[in-house]
């Protein structure tokens, strides 16, 4: 069976507000856009980049700039809708076997490093592929096929191939299996009336509260924390997919498609989403003004400074929408495990 080995996502908890925000029915336009617009768009980008990087994979398994070029696109695809976290994309431990990250073991190296050492027969069925250690597979995982040195004379050139072409067609199946359970199925749960899991729409409103606030808070906590550590002790090694300097690309990206999210769940209300925009503007900003792709610079107080900035903008941004796209909504952030006691 699939190991389980994984990180775990704790979700936050969402109070729905008392009724004043508006009956029910009103937010019926905002639902359909950000599914429409949002959602859909978002995972078919993703399964149609993943399947370009199974094609390049089998044309060319070589570790070089056309395979490195389908597998950034795919990557792009996946930070644009990861804060997406419910439903399809965590059916079947989809989005931990798509990017097992963080790894705070090195659990990932040491999977990649035992399947090539025993030259393991997964490699030939995607069946068996499925069942393997969950850090060997996805993004994160082919990034070290892709962009490391130590993995790039480990084995066999015939099995280091196989391999790859074993996660990116794993990687296609898996993102094509989102997309369809999108299409087919969880689209019209949240679409007016609410259906499946989802009782009324202050449950589908919370549930898109909550990606907005958990991309929010991940991105500040993980992607931009764990490389600043601690004052005394900075960890710019844990930066995210620092190998392919991605690490900065994915805070931008991340902060792109959470604002597109955040202008839709403000709907039609003029003075919000302007609240909303000059917020992730100046994020997105600071950002941009880096210059830093891997957060290298936390080893030196000035740079340390200024990605604490920028983490701070992130925060202020999540604080905004809890206080105003929360309250349009009548959603408000509960109790948040990953605050701890």
């Amino acid at each position: 069976m699939r190991h389980t080995l994984r990180t775990a996502l704790i979700p936050l908890a969402f109070v729905l507000m008392p009724p004043g925000a508006g009956q029910a029915g009103e937010f019926d336009a905002t639902v359909t856009d950000v599914v429409e617009n949002h959602i859909l768009p978002r995972f078919d980008a993703l399964a149609g980049t993943s399947e370009a990087l199974d094609a390049a994979a089998l044309a060319d398994c070589t570790p070089g700039p056309a395979l490195q070029e389908a597998w950034g696109a795919a990557f792009d695809a996946w930070i644009s809708a990861s804060h997406l976290r419910f439903g399809p994309t965590e059916a079947d431990n989809r989005a931990f076997s798509l990017a097992f990250w963080p790894d705070s073991r090195g659990a990932t190296p040491k999977a990649l490093s035992a399947l090539i050492a025993d030259s393991d027969p997964a490699v030939e069925s995607a069946e068996d592929f499925a069942q393997v250690s969950i850090a060997a597979q996805g993004f994160y995982a082919l990034e070290y096929m892709l962009y490391d040195d130590q993995f790039a004379e480990m084995g066999t050139p015939a099995y280091r191939c196989a391999l790859i072409r074993a996660m990116t067609g794993d990687i296609e199946r898996t993102t094509l299996a989102i997309a369809t359970d999108w299409h087919e199925t969880w689209a019209g749960y949240l679409l007016p009336p609410p259906s499946g899991p989802y009782r009324d729409e202050e449950e589908v409103l919370g549930e898109l509260f909550g990606a907005l606030s958990q991309g929010l808070q991940f991105t500040s906590d993980t992607r931009l924390g764990r490389p600043m550590g601690t004052f005394d002790r900075p960890r710019a090694t844990r930066a995210e997919a620092r190998r392919s300097g991605r690490s900065l690309r994915h805070v931008e990206l991340s902060l792109a498609a959470l604002r597109d999210l955040a202008e839709r769940l403000s709907g039609d209300d003029a003075e919000l989403r302007a609240q909303v925009d000059e917020g992730f503007q100046t994020a997105q900003d600071l950002a941009a003004g880096l210059d830093d792709p891997v957060f290298a610079g936390v080893d030196d107080p000035s740079g340390r400074l200024r990605v604490e900035i920028l983490q701070q903008a992130v925060d202020h941004i999540r604080q905004q929408e809890a206080a105003n796209v929360g309250a349009r909504l009548g959603v408000s952030a509960g109790f948040n495990a990953l605050d701890g006691d």
